[in-house]
């Protein structure tokens, strides 16, 4: 504990616990959970039962993290209301398997609803367009704070396989309507790339690359031949879970290394002008703005944007 005290600095202990304090009282932890007459901790262990019965108390106290002796007086008052009930594990019968009986289920049932009711208040007072920000920022806080700290992380750019192109169309449907409000035009307009893309694709001249981290799909990016001396890149994307690896850059650079080596003078882009991530990319990467102008698309105000650098 000493030695995490020294590692982290106090300015950074202090942001969390006030964050801590925020959410705990903006989602109501601080007084009976949900109005009832239950803890926090008692609606959590009857979350666990009733939706992974066969359960049992030493799987309960490893996976959430409670007091032996404190989980067995829950266990014990829901038996006396006649909520839950246990079995012998056919593997062992010292071990108890727990499950929720049919008034166990009456009761959680409602208070399933109410936290669903509730969070949906919540996310009511945040706009719509701000609900896919959020959502992304709390997954990204999980899955930091879940991931045991790993030296690296296998990053593999491969050709597409069957599936592929589906992929792509489908992330870029989805993300871009969750973070900006993109309507479904936007994804035909990516099918439509991807499906040229398969039925004249030349591989002398063009390319696509999926980006898998740890083995799952994480990201893509194209060349397309535009003319004889001028290269496209197209459809640069990354899942929110894979942003900050250095990837965007990593595809990027693969892209101008193989319209160099094709023989290519120019490479050329289309972006719009609030996607400033990708903006930062291209221009580390000695791509400068040429065009910019006012455009409708995809039930958005947009501001498109030509990127050229020469090779």
């Amino acid at each position: 504990m000493d030695t995490a005290r020294q590692l982290v600095p106090a300015a950074q202990v202090k942001a969390v616990r006030a964050f801590n304090r925020f959410y705990t009282q903006r989602i109501g932890v601080l007084k009976r959970y949900l109005d009832s007459e239950f803890t926090l901790t008692e609606v959590r262990v009857l979350y666990e039962i009733a939706h992974r019965p066969g359960l049992t108390a030493s799987e309960l106290v490893r996976e959430l993290a409670l007091d032996a002796g404190y989980l067995s007086r829950i266990l014990r008052r829901f038996e006396q209301q006649g909520w839950l009930q246990r079995e012998s594990a056919p593997q062992d019968a010292r071990q108890s398997l727990l499950r929720l009986t049919e008034p166990g289920y009456q009761v959680f049932a409602p208070l399933q609803q109410k936290s669903r009711d509730e969070t949906a208040e919540l996310l009511a007072r945040v706009p719509a367009s701000h609900r896919g920000p959020l959502i992304e920022a709390m997954a990204r806080v999980q899955k930091l704070l879940d991931e045991a700290p790993r030296a690296e992380r296998q990053v593999v750019l491969r050709d597409p396989g069957p599936g592929d192109m589906g992929w792509v169309v489908q992330q870029h449907g989805e993300l871009y309507a969750r973070e900006f409000g993109y309507t479904a035009d936007f994804e035909a307009l990516v099918a439509d790339i991807v499906a040229k893309f398969i039925l004249h694709f030349d591989p002398a001249w063009e390319k696509c690359w999926i980006a898998e981290v740890d083995g799952e799909r994480m990201g893509s990016v194209f060349v397309v031949r535009k003319s004889a001396t001028v290269a496209k890149l197209r459809l640069l994307i990354l899942r929110p879970e894979a942003r900050g690896l250095g990837l965007g850059g990593r595809l990027t650079d693969e892209c101008i290394a193989f319209a160099r080596a094709q023989g290519y003078r120019k490479m050329t882009l289309w972006t719009q002008s609030h996607l400033t991530a990708a903006r930062a990319i291209y221009e580390s990467r000695g791509f400068q703005l040429v065009k910019s102008e006012p455009n409708a698309a995809y039930g958005q105000q947009l501001t498109s944007e030509v990127w050229e650098r020469k090779l």
